[in-house]
């Protein structure tokens, strides 16, 4: 590979890749590699000081057991967990599919049109609705949100930081007390309230709507299905966590959020929609709708920053419902339903006050201040958590709990007069009660989807069925520019599953995580060395909510300074799309500087932008290397200026991995840097989801990190104090078993393996951005648009052909295709790559000199189905094999695309977003 590149050495490539100035010369203090046996054996230490007790906490958290078919063939199955965001639909038809079955199930359980393909969490679910209902509605003078008191507390958190940021009121009360005025444009209701009650929230919301507010509800959806559903009484948006439905804890995540809405405002829902289109065959296909690459289009008008998902937890909610179907589910909630029953008779039989009014899954004691201590102490003596609410002790029970735990839970009590569970029962009556509760008549989940996997066997094959359609990393390299697609080692996957990690509650007492905690800390300490930096944050659970994060970092400090005048956001053209978005979502303007035809920043035009906006100067947000996949020479310069004139830089990292042990962004001017875990700390992508967007932060910058203190400059941007806490373990595995050399080593190999690529593509497809020394960072651009009769789209299908997912495509210039290979690839794939697109650029050739038809031909028709290949009629001017096995590796592991090419404009233009009916139509 060297010889390829006329380099003698690998640091001789880096050397002319990466500028001297910025070059870290010194070894990361960090542990030395540590093999995996002794990094799981230590891990497993810090995992034993974790104490998993029964938790009767909830506030939107639940125990749950996860069917032993979902949890081995999705959560530990990497055919799952490796796959892409599903960009490329053709190859991605069965997350898609389980995606459809998400937003289905959350359609019909609140009762409302259309739902997304997941969010991140409650929390942050809400704050999105809150930004949703702004923009629905119609009078700028309403500036205010309503939230009922008995929302989850940290729902509150979140929504209360969004809030703050844009400049909206937020307003805590009793929604059945409530009186509108024309400054409010949204209320937001729990259903369950936090404390438990189940209030008729029909007339509040009949009354919002006649005041022309728009109505958000937080629900639980497993009482949905005994409740009537929100949509059905007049709720515009429901939001929530599908935790509940087969995700473990994880002391805080990674969970599906979820939102629903009316059809009319389906055009303003962030996220991604899964949308029922046709394929050129004209069968049905599923695809991302609308939404796909919102921010990328719209930018600083976007409705959301949101640009991700949590696909792998959003499908194992949807095979938790698949599996246990309507009447399974509604089973499981009258059994917790019941269970709070027996609970809260015994609680009254020993002469306890309850909050009074109807309850779904948690019953609240009122107590004063000694009486909740004395009981809580009591209880977490025997193992046992419950929470403490303003009004007295609040005990959630789930679908993990027995009658023994209830049992126990009374046995808790430090008062006299508790009942013994034999003395609760008499002939298992109240556990045929049904507290009243049970007011939901309308039918949910009717699609023969939940209908026809109740045995293991049938679900095992379903799952499996889905599995064989998408192309993950267990097929090839996907060579996604800026998405770091690599290896996710089973070795760091391991502990994703062990009991001490996956099943603490994130609420429960500190002294119970301290295993978690110093993994966490331990963690933030060695990102603070890889960036430089003096401090970390873990809490943003996506790329964009670290964006978001840092921004606001950056806004707290200067209006500390009293700067609050601060405002302009500089964002190069380049920059990936969630930047302006996510500066918005801070109180920003966004001031848009120019590119050179090189992709470099445009210092001329950045020098004339921070003249005129220099006393206003809040940010730069710069992604490093560039978007175009090369490391600017003046980035320290760049840095100098904003400095200068007191303004602050972003450093967006999502292209860390050509830096980590080589070059930090501390070091060389940057102020605050997310870092993509998802990408360059191995956590896997998860099919478009999960991801942790941690930040780092200079020493200015620390006390500005988001914080659950009250009085704190910035609060909480995720439901969770440590976000995805459940993933974290990943990351840790890795730095711990890499060690600093080891680090060092695998991005130098990035940007070997990039360099080797851009080399041998480059007489075929020009390689369009270069730096100084004619060398790329750890991705390159492909330029197709020379080309008069084949797109770079047409590139990307063919690939499918080959079995390779395509490069990113056009993006961030139009008709390129942008190369990452990682370096966790071997030089035979890398080479089998360039092979495959080497032949496609031969049929290229024969198309352009009209030796192949300009229209019908292998690339204009790819990707080419099993079903295409063996229908009895071949109506096409290239043989059969040509389009099957285009090259002679092809036949010995053919990966075959589900569907033809996907006509996405029909699918926007006949927008249907649930299962599709047995007929397909």
């Amino acid at each position: 590979m060297l010889e390829a590149l006329g380099v003698e050495s690998l640091d001789a490539l880096i050397g002319e890749a990466i500028p001297e100035e910025i070059r870290y010369e010194r070894s990361l203090a960090i542990p030395e590699a540590a093999p995996e046996h002794e990094a799981l054996a230590e891990l497993r230490g810090l995992a034993s000081e974790n104490r998993v007790y029964r938790n009767f906490i909830g506030q939107g958290y639940a125990g749950c057991h996860t069917p032993p078919v979902i949890l081995r063939n999705i959560l530990e199955n990497p055919a799952w967990y490796t796959a892409y965001t599903p960009y490329q639909a053709e190859i991605a038809q069965g997350r898609l599919e389980a995606l459809l079955n998400f937003q289905t199930m959350v359609c019909d359980l609140s009762g409302l049109q259309i739902a997304n393909a997941s969010l991140l969490d409650e929390g942050t679910a809400a704050a999105e609705a809150m930004s949703m209902a702004l923009a629905a509605c119609k009078r700028a003078d309403a500036r205010t949100l309503w939230v009922d008191w008995q929302c989850h507390p940290q729902t509150l958190e979140v929504v209360r930081t969004r809030a703050e940021a844009l400049g909206l009121n937020v307003v805590c009360g009793d929604p059945l007390t409530w009186v509108f005025d024309g400054t409010v444009f949204a209320i937001l209701l729990q259903v369950p309230g936090t404390s438990g009650t189940i209030e008729d929230f029909s007339g509040v919301v009949r009354r919002a709507t006649e005041a022309g507010v728009v109505s958000i509800v937080a629900a639980d959806l497993l009482s949905l299905t005994l409740l009537r559903p929100p949509g059905e009484w007049g709720a515009d948006i429901v939001v929530g966590s599908a935790q509940r439905f087969g995700v473990p804890m994880g002391f805080g995540g990674p969970h599906a959020g979820f939102m629903a809405t009316r059809d009319s405002l389906k055009r303003l829902m962030p996220g991604r929609l899964v949308g029922v289109s046709r394929d050129a065959e004209g069968r049905p296909a599923y695809r991302l709708s609308l939404q796909t690459r919102e921010q990328h289009i719209r930018r600083d008008k976007a409705t959301s920053n949101i640009c991700t998902a949590q696909v792998l937890l959003a499908v194992m909610a949807s095979m938790y419902a698949v599996y246990h179907g309507p009447e399974g589910l509604k089973a499981i909630a009258r059994r917790v339903h019941r269970l709070a029953l027996v609970l809260a008779s015994g609680l009254r039989k020993a002469g306890c006050t309850l909050r009074p009014g109807a309850f779904f899954d948690t019953v609240c004691v009122r107590l004063d201040a000694g009486q909740s201590e004395a009981w809580i102490r009591g209880a977490e003596e025997r193992g046992i958590n419950l929470r403490r609410v303003p009004e007295g002790v609040a005990i959630s029970v789930d679908e993990t709990t027995t009658l023994r735990d209830v049992a126990e839970v009374l046995q808790s009590w430090p008062g006299a007069g508790m009942p013994s569970i034999d003395a609760l029962i008499d002939g298992e009556a109240i556990l045929a009660e049904s507290g009243g509760i049970e007011n939901r008549t309308s039918p949910f989940l009717m699609h023969p989807v939940f209908h026809s996997h109740r045995t293991e066997t049938e679900m095992l094959r379903y799952i499996r069925s889905l599995e064989a359609k998408d192309l993950s990393l267990v097929h090839s390299m996907i060579p996604l520019g800026s998405c770091t697609m690599k290896l996710n080692a089973t070795s760091e996957m391991l502990p994703v599953s062990w009991p001490e990690f996956a099943n603490l509650h994130p609420f429960c007492p500190a002294r119970q995580s301290e295993g978690y905690r110093r993994m966490c800390t331990q963690l933030e300490g060695w990102l603070a060395e890889i960036t430089g930096f003096a401090g970390v944050s873990l809490e943003p659970n996506a790329g964009s909510q670290g964006e978001y994060a840092g921004l606001l970092a950056i806004r707290a400090y200067h209006r500390s300074r009293g700067d609050s005048h601060r405002d302009v956001c500089l964002i190069p053209l380049s920059a990936h799309g969630t930047n302006p978005a996510s500066a918005v979502m801070a109180g920003m303007r966004v001031v848009a500087v120019e590119c050179e035809s090189n992709g470099d920043i445009d210092l001329e035009d950045l020098r004339k932008k921070v003249a005129v906006h220099g006393p206003n100067l809040a940010a730069l947000m710069v992604t490093y290397p560039s978007t175009h996949g090369v490391f600017e020479e003046g980035i320290r310069e760049i840095c100098e200026l904003i400095h200068q004139q007191g303004g602050q830089v972003y450093m967006d990292g999502a292209n860390m991995n050509a830096q980590v042990g080589l070059c930090r962004p501390g070091d060389f001017g940057a102020d605050v840097c997310h870092l993509n875990l998802h990408k360059t700390f191995c956590i896997p992508h998860g099919g478009g989801g999960p991801g942790v967007g941690p930040i780092g932060v200079a020493a200015h910058l620390v006390p500005f990190l988001p914080s659950r203190c009250e009085g704190a400059p910035v609060g909480a941007v995720s439901a969770a104090p440590y976000g995805s806490a459940g993933i974290l373990a990943i990351p840790w595995m890795y730095i711990r078993m890499m060690g600093a050399k080891g680090l060092a080593e695998a991005t130098k190999v990035a940007i070997l393996n990039a360099n080797y690529i851009s080399a041998r593509l480059d007489p075929y497809f020009p390689v369009l951005f270069k730096g100084k020394k004619g060398r790329v960072a750890h991705e390159c651009i492909l330029d197709l648009r020379g080309f008069k009769q084949t797109t770079a789209e047409d590139v990307a299908k063919r690939l499918m052909d080959f079995g390779f997912h395509s490069p990113t495509l056009s993006w961030p210039v139009a008709g390129t295709l942008m190369v990452e290979p990682t370096e966790s690839e071997s030089l035979a794939e890398l080479d089998r790559f360039c092979d495959a697109m080497i032949a496609i650029h031969g049929e290229i050739q024969e198309v352009e000199s009209g030796r192949m038809d300009a229209r019908n031909n292998p690339l204009k028709n790819a990707p080419h189905t099993c079903t295409a290949i063996s229908a009895p009629d071949w109506n096409r001017p290239y043989t059969r094999e040509a389009a099957a096995f285009p090259l002679e590796w092809v036949r010995s592991a053919k990966f075959w695309p589900a569907v033809s090419r996907i006509d996405n404009v029909w699918g926007d233009r006949n927008l249907f977003c649930s299962c599709v009916p047995l007929s397909g139509e």
